[in-house]
């Protein structure tokens, strides 16, 4: 099964997120992941959630993510992103 981090964010501070940008992928195809949405603005079909970026992620599978969240190399990046953007993510595992 596959596992996809979903991640919807709101940037506050793009001059601190841009080093998140430029170095994140290479932390993402080391567990195995991959972009299927990079930061796109979304355009709402249902309901009332207001996303203002999203990002999509496919990994292997759900523990390839987690490892990709758990990665020591990776925390002062996370940090980063935590400070310059609001964000909101979320697992989910794949039908195949």
């Amino acid at each position: 099964m596959k596992g996809y981090l979903i991640l919807d964010l709101k940037v506050e501070n793009y001059a601190e997120f841009k080093v998140y940008i430029e170095k994140i992928p290479a932390f993402i195809e080391k567990h195995g992941g991959r972009y299927i949405v990079q930061g796109v603005v979304p355009e709402v079909m249902e309901g009332d959630w207001q996303p203002e970026r999203v990002v999509v992620l496919e990994f292997p599978s759900p523990s390839e993510a987690k490892e990709f969240l758990n990665d020591p190399e990776a925390q002062p990046l996370f940090a980063i992103r935590h400070k310059a953007t609001v964000s909101k993510l979320i697992l989910a595992e794949g039908c195949v």
